[in-house]
């Protein structure tokens, strides 16, 4: 297979060469690795190469899995695999290794793929941007001098490359969809506890985060969570089960839906020109696909939202901070964390119990209230960003202070916390591009535990408006 033949595929593709004997899971693995060091220079995607591990595992026998032999990636957040360290993108943990793989790791394992590395994330995946004191900025292969998106912006930018055709990426408050709207990509946030990822006694971000891919095809991201998104019999909340398989769901029409819209952001500020240009074109295909658009915002009191989580997340940041303290045997030094980092341990150490509990409480009525919404309709449609990606630099956690990185994620990122909050599947769609080249995601959300009916969404988006034959400049 010549260099530029890789990228013409998508996993499934590469695994169907495989499956044909057209290509081996080592020539796979030497495609993607010289991709990596041709791009990684400019792009700062990879930020831990496993080339050798990568060679003996492609080199051996491989679980018959739907991406057997192809290229992967891992996020250097969350998931632990045996011998790797573990930065989580800050310089406090900078001797920090994992002793074994976690349970989603192993699934990951078993679809096939061959794990060459792990991508870039900001420090602690606070950030919707992937720039770092430790690990440094990742960039857009779209555009260099933007962001890649966070905190899965080196997921995205190495996917987007044509590095690997999907890559694990980890959503708390947007950090899947908004890397994959920022890169072109397609981005799925599953439903809470969907795809479990056992044994660990520590519940890191109070049931926001779940983990899953960013891919180039709808089709990828399907096949994956037919493989990852599988109760475990430990896990204590598991999703409800999936009818089907979902790569029968994105063979299916999605039929008539009703999809409620809106550009209505939390401050009330209007967002970016070409951003509700993209979304009110992404409407009329929708209606002229048939389905029953209507202009409906979730009208929850987002004000409310945000105060009562910021003390349940300051307080659980510390808690976590508690575990990795222990890892360490130290306290960290007041240059190992970055400003934003400090300024929330510190917030976070001094709320009490109570406050925490109140909030929860509280946060579950406004989860009731965002769920009885979609009794109502089918799926709910909003841009994924405020803006097109801002510039490296804009949203600076290392040089800035935390207010005004705050205010200025809230200008760019306002849509994608309140599906964290209820654990609805939200996705990310590349429709559009702006007119200097970058691209604009629309972000789709469905009832809880309905990725089936996204899928088929995004399967008949994908037919009606492709994008997985546009490519950045950067690519092969």
């Amino acid at each position: 297979m010549s260099f530029n033949d890789y990228a013409k595929f998508d996993g499934l593709g590469l695994a169907e060469l495989v499956r044909k004997g057209e290509v081996s899971p080592a020539e796979l693995t030497e495609a993607a690795i010289e991709r990596i060091e041709r791009h990684n220079p400019t792009l700062n995607a990879v930020v831990y190469k496993a080339y050798d591990e990568a060679r003996a595992t492609a080199a051996a026998a491989l679980p018959d899995g739907p991406f057997k032999g192809v290229p992967f990636l891992i996020k250097d957040l969350g998931l632990s695999v045996a011998g790797w360290p573990k930065t989580q993108g800050s310089r406090f943990t900078h001797d920090l290794a994992d002793g074994e793989d976690s349970s989603l790791v192993t699934r990951y394992r078993e679809s096939g793929a061959v794990f060459l590395g792990k991508t870039n994330t900001p420090e602690f995946g606070i950030t919707g941007t992937t720039e770092s004191a430790r690990l440094g900025p990742c960039r857009n292969p779209w555009n260099p001098a933007h962001i890649a998106g966070g905190s899965s912006g080196g997921a995205a930018s190495a996917v987007a490359a044509g590095i690997v055709p999907l890559a694990h990426a980890s959503d708390g408050l947007g950090s899947i969809r908004i890397p994959a709207a920022c890169c072109g990509l397609f981005g799925l946030k599953v439903t809470r506890d969907r795809n479990p990822n056992l044994p660990d006694g520590f519940n890191s971000t109070y049931n926001l985060a779940v983990d899953h891919v960013v891919s180039r095809t709808v089709r990828d991201s399907a096949a994956m969570l037919d493989v990852t998104g599988v109760a475990a019999t430990a896990s204590p909340y598991p999703a409800p089960p999936k009818a089907r398989p979902y790569m029968d769901e994105i063979l299916a029409p999605p039929g008539k839906l009703k999809i409620a819209w809106s550009a209505e952001t939390p401050s009330g500020r209007p967002i970016d020109p070409e951003v509700e240009a993209a979304l009110h074109a992404t409407v009329e295909t929708l209606r002229a696909l048939g389905h029953d658009m209507v202009e409906q915002g979730l009208g929850i009191d987002y004000r409310a939202l945000y105060e009562v989580m910021a003390p349940i997340g300051g307080a659980n940041f510390a808690a976590n901070m508690l575990r990795l303290v222990h890892d360490m045997g130290r306290m960290p030094e007041p240059d190992e964390l970055e400003p934003l980092t400090w300024a929330i341990y510190r917030r976070g150490r001094d709320i009490s119990g109570e406050t925490v509990l109140w909030n929860m409480a509280r946060l579950r009525l406004i989860n009731r209230q965002i769920l009885a919404l979609f009794e109502t309709f089918d799926v709910y449609l909003t841009p994924v960003m405020g803006t097109p990606p801002p510039p490296i630099g804009h949203i600076d956690p290392v040089n800035l202070t935390p207010k005004e990185v705050n205010r200025r994620q809230g200008v760019a990122f306002p849509y994608t916390p309140p599906f964290n909050v209820t654990g609805q599947p939200s996705m990310s769609v590349p429709l559009a591009w702006s007119a200097s080249g970058l691209p604009i995601g629309m972000m789709f959300s469905g009832r809880y535990a309905d990725e089936a009916t996204l899928f088929r969404l995004a399967a008949q988006l994908e037919k009606e408006m492709p994008w997985k034959d546009k490519r950045p400049e950067i690519w092969g």
